[in-house]
């Protein structure tokens, strides 16, 4: 990034915040909803402040598009976490999700059943920082196109209560970033994922860095998809697979916009095959 560190907190966010902070008391439960690709960067420091003691679930969300998922579910689960991963567009681990939310709230839902009252249902909160999949999974538990997807950061902004059928109620709540990133590797991340707007960055410098990542970690990806040979910087990564793909403007000129913005789009999409990059 161009900065050593990057603010980026609209106004949505910090009522978001406040949102959380206010509602918190209601649940039985919290569902933090990460990125599988970067199970690490995409958690929010600040919700460990907000969230206190309240039970979690971790929910490795588009683990289709990740590589070491078994490794990141284990390493939260020795860090004393339930944790989960999940497809929330083809529905792998949904079920799962489920029934951990409901054994993990058992002893608040159940409480008055030995009074022979019925046990209520589950009542969690779902967060996460934009764009890491809520409302496509919120749509997947209910079974209905409740939540509207739109793949922008921070699209997802009221409070909605969404009620499943099989006792377990989800409060949506909107994405939330953290306000400052004192780590510009963290701020990639998450500009990779479009956790982050596009608009607020060096476009080409994020882009770069994503090639170089992928090159030493997983050169095959580019190879395969892009039929390049791996050699050079970033740079130098661009430019054969902008001619590569015929990224040319008049007088034989790269387009690199046309580039930048197709390798993201195919990255972001899975298409470079699976990774992780924390």
């Amino acid at each position: 990034m161009q900065n050593s560190a990057l603010n980026w907190f609209p106004g949505h966010m910090k009522k978001a915040q406040r949102l959380i902070e206010e509602n918190l008391p209601l649940v039985d439960l919290v569902i933090e909803l990460l990125d599988a690709r970067i199970p690490i960067s995409s958690q929010n420091p600040m919700l460990r402040e907000l969230l206190g003691d309240k039970s979690r679930l971790i929910v490795l969300n588009k683990a289709d598009l990740a590589a070491n998922v078994d490794f990141w579910l284990k390493k939260f689960r020795d860090d004393n976490f339930q944790a989960v991963a999940v497809d929330s567009v083809k529905g792998s681990g949904i079920k799962q999700l489920i029934a951990l939310a409901k054994s993990i709230s058992a002893s608040k839902t159940n409480k008055f059943a030995k009074f022979g009252a019925k046990p209520r249902s589950a009542r969690a909160m779902i967060v996460g920082i934009p764009n890491v999949g809520k409302s496509s999974l919120i749509n997947r538990l209910a079974g209905m196109n409740h939540a509207k997807i739109e793949n922008k950061p921070g699209v997802t902004r009221a409070k909605q209560w969404i009620k499943i059928a099989d006792g377990l109620d989800l409060l949506d709540m909107p994405g939330i970033l953290y306000p400052k990133f004192d780590n510009p590797e963290v701020a990639l991340k998450l500009s990779w994922i479009y956790a982050i707007s596009d608009e607020i960055h060096d476009l080409e410098q994020i882009v770069c860095k994503l090639l170089e990542v992928l090159a030493e970690k997983f050169p095959n990806s580019l190879v395969k998809r892009y039929k390049i040979e791996i050699s050079g910087d970033g740079h130098e990564l661009l430019n054969k697979i902008a001619l590569k793909r015929g990224c040319i403007k008049k007088g034989g000129i790269i387009d690199t916009d046309k580039a930048l913005r197709m390798i993201l789009s195919e990255f972001r999409a899975g298409k470079l095959g699976k990774v992780n990059l924390d």
